[in-house]
């Protein structure tokens, strides 16, 4: 089974690309983030035309979570269970479901946008009920895994240039340690190092040519149990998919499981 995470920035702007990364990669699962778009206004036919069902949790304009399968899916659960609200609003940074016997979450984390702002200590509530939320899927012997964008670069070595950084987020030491906690509920880091590239970046900025100049960000991560973690026989970062006109800013991160 091919199972796949990817921010790609609006699935309206990145439909063409979407479908046809589909088509050519083979993936089984995907979990999506920042649809950025309303549940009513995803695009389920050109999905369906490609074998794929979907469940979706999105809203709107900003944030939505999606996943698709070709193997099935079941126990869909769109939202994070006890998750804190921003401003009064439950956002749709999380959705859930079984997809060929493998228990997928795709999740949104929020960014926290500086350290001293209200949304910082939102992004570390929302990983707090994150993490009291998947104890139970860790600890099964079921194949599980939360894939996604977490917005926090896990060590110095998963940004471009750590001093460039300096008292930001996404690099704090409360964020990596929300991190841990997760990891502590029973989770594993599955990609943790480099396999094709001396960098595996996941995000890079349309800004200052962060991508030819590689200066990016390890943020798309799958964590996931042990039965997951054992089942895994190839990780990558799919980074020709950053290149060319109309791409995300973020790459697909792409698992190979043999179950």
């Amino acid at each position: 089974m091919r199972i796949a995470t990817w921010n790609v920035n609006s699935i309206t702007a990145r439909l063409p690309r979407l479908l046809a990364w589909l088509e050519n990669s083979g993936t089984d699962v995907l979990c999506i983030q920042e649809t950025k778009c309303s549940a009513e206004q995803f695009p389920h036919a050109e999905l369906r035309e490609l074998g794929y069902e979907a469940a979706v949790n999105a809203t709107g304009r900003w944030n939505g979570v999606a996943l698709l399968s070709k193997v099935g899916m079941e126990d869909v659960v769109a939202g994070l269970t006890g998750g804190p609200l921003y401003e009064g609003v439950d956002e749709p940074r999380a959705v859930s479901a079984t997809c060929g016997g493998v228990r997928v979450w795709s999740v949104y984390v929020p960014n926290g946008r500086e350290v001293e702002h209200d949304h910082y200590g939102y992004k570390l509530d929302w990983f707090g009920a994150l993490t009291a939320a998947v104890g139970q899927d860790a600890a099964g012997d079921r194949p599980f895994a939360v894939l996604g964008d977490y917005n926090v670069a896990p060590t110095d070595a998963d940004v471009w240039d750590i001093a460039a950084f300096d008292g930001l987020t996404h690099v704090s030491a409360p964020e990596r340690a929300a991190l841990e906690a997760l990891r502590a509920a029973g989770l594993t880091d599955v990609v943790p190092r480099p396999l094709k590239y001396d960098h595996p970046f996941t995000y890079w900025d349309y800004r200052q040519l962060a991508f030819p100049k590689n200066r990016g960000m390890r943020i798309d991560l799958v964590y996931a149990n042990p039965a997951f973690q054992k089942a895994v026989k190839d990780a990558y970062v799919d980074r020709e998919e950053r290149k060319g006109k109309g791409a995300s800013d973020h790459a697909p991160v792409v698992v190979d499981l043999d179950l």
